[in-house]
Formats: structure tokens, sequence, C-alpha cells
């Protein structure tokens, strides 16, 4: 999972350059795409990371790329970064958005292939990893041409197999996609339930039991998780929970780190 965590020290800042952002309570400013924010110094660090949340820029405070930024800098274009060689630059961008979405799936694959309910599909799992693996060792012109949605699609299928393994013998509440921001779910039975994709924005979620919940894309920006138990949900990732609130009680799945502005 190494290759899968953010190496910035290896990267060119392409989360600071590549991507647009809009003035909003995640970012302090508008900034287009492929023009590097006003904050990014000339050795590619951030100049105000370490207060990034009391600048307006708790975006950029949860971010992740999965790994994505290095494996372009370093070896898609071979260390050349896109200053001292700024004719790299709209293919090195481009190709970062691919990267991006291809190292979150190598992210969701490796963490379904750790649930061994969903052994049945694990032989598929294996498959797709190692096909996603290939394509992230294309050209630029490769990844370019790539059809990420239809990759995106094929595997998400086999993810919602294996949480579908890994539920069974639960209730299973199907609340995919739903709109529950701000709803109150202090103490609620999510025990098996489906959230992927749902919207829980400043969703009170004190004391809920999320135990095998699929938190897919599920966004938590706000969510209150104190006292929540999701040290058995599935598909939960840091920036989830870096997007969240909780305290010293909340259980989180054993290989995430509690965030620094949580509440002790």
């Amino acid at each position: 999972m190494d290759r899968l965590r953010a190496d910035c020290a290896r990267c060119f800042a392409l989360c600071c350059v590549a991507p647009a952002f809009a003035a909003s309570t995640d970012f302090a400013i508008d900034k287009p795409a492929g023009v590097p924010c006003p904050n990014l110094l000339p050795d590619f660090r951030c100049g105000i990371h370490d207060g990034l949340r009391g600048r307006g820029f708790s975006g950029c405070a949860v971010y992740d790329c999965f790994g994505a930024g290095q494996q372009v800098a370093q070896v898609t274009f071979g260390g050349r970064d896109w200053r001292r060689a700024p004719e790299t630059a709209p293919r090195m961008f481009a190709v970062f958005a691919v990267m991006r979405q291809l190292h979150e799936l190598l992210w969701y694959l490796t963490e379904a292939l750790a649930l061994p309910a969903a052994r049945p599909v694990h032989a598929e799992l294996r498959a797709a990893l190692d096909t996603t693996e290939g394509l992230t060792n294309g050209t630029p012109d490769a990844l370019l041409a790539l059809d990420v949605a239809g990759h995106r699609h094929a595997v998400n299928v086999l993810l919602r197999r294996a949480s579908d393994l890994a539920r069974a013998g639960q209730r299973r509440l199907d609340r995919g996609g739903a709109d529950l921001a701000g709803a109150d779910l202090r103490r609620a039975d999510l025990r098996g339930a489906s959230l992927r994709g749902a919207c829980l924005i400043r969703a009170d979620l004190r004391g809920a039991d999320l135990g095998l919940a699929d938190l897919t894309g599920a966004d938590l920006r706000g969510a209150d998780l104190a006292d929540a138990d999701l040290s058995g949900a599935l598909f939960v990732t840091q920036s989830q929970l870096d997007a969240a609130h909780g305290d010293a009680a909340t259980r989180l799945p054993g290989s995430r780190r509690r965030p620094a502005h949580w509440s002790v």
C-alpha cells in the first residue's frame, strides 16, 4: 500500500496546479485548472501547509491523490518537472487526472482483497488489480487514450459484489446516493448499510454504529463522528475521515489514523 500513499517530496505539486477549484467553504479563492496556486513555492512546497484549515483551504488539507502524483512525476514523465520543461505541462496535468482515478481504483481493489468474505471474487479482484496496475505504467499517450470511465465501471461492478458478500447476513439498508446532508443519525444502527455515494455533509453521526457499512465515495465533510464506530466499516478512505469531525472515542478501521484536528 506504500505506493498508494502520497509522497509529496517526489511529486511536482500536481494537485496544486492541475485541478481547478472555486471559492467556497473548502477553498478561499478561485483557481483555474492548470494555473499554480498562489501559495505554491518555487520548490513545489505549499507556503501555508501548516495552516491550511485556518486560511480557508480545508479542501487541500483533505485531498489525497493515492500516490498518483509521484507516479506521474517520476515514472510517466521520468522526473521532468513542468517548470523546467514547460512543454510537458498540459499533458502532465491531463495524465494526472487519469492516474489519480487509476490509483484510487488500486486502493479500493486492495481493500476488497483484504475482505475474507469476498473470497469468491478474489480471483477477479486480483485480475482487475493486475490490469489496473499495468495501465498505470502506460505512456502519456496510452493513458490519455484510456476509457477510464469504462474501466472504473467494470471495477466498480466487482467492488459492489465484494461489498455485497462482506455485508451478507446484515440488515443492509440501502441509502446509496441518498441526500442525508445535516441528517440527525445519532446512535443510528447503520450496520451493513450501503452508503455508497451518500451525501452526509454535516450529518450528526454521533454514537452511530457503522459496522460493515459501505462508505465508498460518501461525502463526510463536516460530519460529526464523535463516539461513532467505524472500526468495521468498508472502504473508508483517510480523506473521508480528514474531512469529518470526531473525537478520542471514535473507533476507526485499523489502518486509518486519527486526524490531528479532531477533538481529544
